[in-house]
């Protein structure tokens, strides 16, 4: 693969990487052009593996020959662009600790009815914004063992690059996808056998630990925003309204460690 040292943050090859803590910009930018960003060796590597393709690199001296043997592996032909820490900082707009970031070219996401055609516990995210969430929800998930996760249209990208890197890349490893049609697409979830589960506060719902000794063959864990929780379309479309008991005063939990909790306790055995 070509190596290419850089010198000047001006640099036109560099279009991909520039001003990435514009959110808002990112967010518009990297699903038209069909990018996203992944940071560090280790993403990058775990992204290779999961058969993705970066269309460039962006590497320190340091960590240039780590990255040279990941793309090497997985027997990836792109360029790769050497230039000093500072001026990475000076592209990107942070200080990237990790060394590395690859410009990837987004998959093609399945429908929502292909992947979760043999699944048994399915994530599902809505309204969820905030990144760092969204990534420590798929790293639950490919910890604990939830099959898929489907994000809704008001869900943050889970390839955005904090996303990315909160996951540590394991948003390669869940199959996932968005759905289109919201919340109607909880009815291809139905149709396919699952007990769609609304995680949430209300009078009526049952404990968690309750509705997993019900012992459903297939589940979608409805996830909502913290605040707001779940939309009321949402809450009228779930078959059950199912909440973690807390104590000490405490009402919630943050919406990942809910998650966490919930995909243990319903867990296949």
């Amino acid at each position: 693969m070509p190596v290419i040292p850089l010198d000047s943050a001006d640099d036109a090859r560099l279009a991909d990487y520039r001003d990435l803590t514009d959110v808002a910009l990112r967010r518009r930018l990297e699903p038209e052009q069909g990018l996203y960003m992944a940071e560090g060796a280790k993403v990058i590597s775990r992204a290779l593996a999961a058969g993705h393709r970066p269309r460039s690199v962006l590497v320190s001296e340091r960590w240039l020959p780590g990255v040279v043997e990941a793309l090497d592996s997985a027997g990836v032909d792109a360029p790769v662009y050497v230039a000093p820490a500072e001026l990475l900082e000076a592209v990107t707009g942070y200080q990237v600790h990790r060394g590395a970031l690859a410009a990837m070219e987004r998959p093609t996401l399945p429908s929502v009815a292909d992947l979760v055609s043999q699944a048994r516990r399915v994530v599902v995210l809505e309204g969820i914004v905030d990144h760092t969430n969204v990534g420590a929800i798929f790293r639950s998930a490919a910890g604990i063992g939830a099959d898929a996760i489907v994000v809704a249209p008001t869900c943050a990208d889970p390839l955005y690059r904090r996303s990315v890197k909160v996951s540590m890349g394991t948003v390669f490893q869940v199959p996932w996808t968005r759905a289109e049609d919201w919340p109607g697409d909880l009815a291809l979830l139905r149709d396919a056998g699952f007990v769609v589960a609304g995680l949430a506060l209300a009078d009526d719902a049952v404990p968690l630990d309750e509705f997993a000794a019900r012992g459903h063959e297939r589940v979608a864990l409805l996830m909502g925003a913290e605040g707001d929780g779940l939309s009321r379309a949402a809450l009228r479309s779930v078959d059950a309204v199912v909440t973690i008991p807390m104590a000490g005063g405490v009402d919630s939990l943050n919406v990942a460690a809910a998650s966490a909790v919930a995909m243990w306790e319903l867990r296949v055995r």
